[in-house]
């Protein structure tokens, strides 16, 4: 068979381990899933009250062109319709991006580390892949502005930044698409916007009116508590989305997909008070991060990523042993440290409690 050269090597994406698998593995009967960054509130109770009681024909495809909720996505951002593409996740979106603009002989630039499916999708394509060193966590955008050449196809900002939680700031963000040439497209993905609370990030939507090179990624998976549903969407101008959406696979957003999103868009104080409370948990996690002195990233997402002075591997096995499913920084390029999703008050505490006695049998703690 014909394979793509490049796919030999290449190894497929690694989520966290299932719940049910863990329980089996190690005779548990409660286990809390902390590493894929989903809402521990769940989702809207709209959403639940709607899958009580619908009687959608399964034997029937859906929109292909999402229009209801497109509708609602467009009244709720103030854009227009036709500026909108919807994928199957943000994951389905980078995969599109990815397949009408990269090919061999041109390459995309990134940061390092940053969200994985930006290089593994570019590597199936064929580019060249030019990664950036991160500094304390957050985009070099100079040092990635230098990478990008005659060559240069796409560029990936990640902001909040996956898996440090940092941002780049609205002053960093503009001086960067002012200087990006107009053959590179700029892709701003903000799977965590809904979390940002720093005042450094201002509104990023009238920019993809200034910048005819820049699309915007969001989705309903994190904040809106939808991740089992697998909703994203793209933001940019007209010309962008309908070349994108010429490669879209059809019907690639399901029936039910489409009306949850819908109600979670309406339940606005939902996640306000997701907000809030990620807010109060994050606090635990740097109080207990500076009691121990261990490095931590200033976080504008619903997880952390901090310093655990140990073996990140065996931190990460120690913990699902006692119920919890975490992420070793050594799976995400930052060995030494654990990324953790941000839960509920009573998980943070108790989660933080049995980290300390993990630390303590590894000698980190005294």
């Amino acid at each position: 068979m014909k394979w793509k050269q490049q796919i030999f090597d290449m190894k497929p994406y690694q989520p966290g381990k299932p719940i049910e698998e863990v329980k089996r593995e190690y005779g548990l009967e409660e286990v809390v899933k902390l590493a894929s960054n989903e809402n521990p509130f769940g989702s809207s109770p709209k959403v639940a009250e709607f899958l009580k009681t619908n009687e959608t024909n399964h034997a029937i495809y859906p929109d292909g062109y999402a229009q209801k909720l497109r509708t609602a996505v467009a009244n709720h951002l103030e854009v227009k319709e036709s500026e909108l593409i919807f994928g199957n996740g943000s994951d389905d979106l980078i995969a599109i991006i990815t397949r009408a603009l990269l090919y061999p002989g041109v390459n995309t630039v990134m940061a390092d580390p940053s969200f994985s499916q930006y290089w593994h999708n570019a590597d199936i394509e064929g580019a060249e892949i030019r990664k950036v060193p991160t500094v304390d966590g957050r985009h070099d955008l100079p040092a990635m502005l230098a990478q990008i050449d005659e060559q240069t196809s796409v560029v990936w900002i990640c902001s909040p930044n996956n898996p440090t939680g940092t941002i780049v700031t609205d002053a960093e963000l503009q001086q960067f698409l002012a200087q990006v040439p107009a053959h590179v497209l700029v892709v701003l993905d903000e799977a965590y916007i809904e979390y940002i609370n720093d005042p450094a990030h201002k509104n990023t939507l009238p920019y993809y009116r200034q910048y005819n090179n820049l699309i915007l990624l969001r989705t309903f998976s994190k904040a809106y508590g939808l991740a089992a549903f697998r909703v994203g969407y793209g933001i940019a101008q007209e010309d962008i989305i309908a070349k994108l959406d010429a490669v879209r696979g059809p019907f690639n957003n399901t029936v039910l997909s489409q009306e949850v999103a819908i109600l979670a868009l309406q339940d606005q104080a939902f996640i306000e008070n997701c907000r809030l409370a990620n807010e109060k948990g994050k606090a635990q996690y740097v109080d207990f991060c500076q009691r121990h002195r261990l490095n931590y990233y200033p976080s504008q997402t619903n997880f952390i990523l901090f310093e655990v002075k140990a073996d990140s591997n065996l931190v990460f096995q120690e913990m699902m042993k006692r119920g919890f499913i975490i992420r070793s920084g050594a799976a995400l390029g930052v060995p030494g440290y654990i990324r953790v999703t941000i839960g509920t008050e009573q998980q943070n505490a108790k989660f933080l409690a049995l980290l300390e006695e993990v630390l303590q049998e590894q000698g980190v703690l005294v």
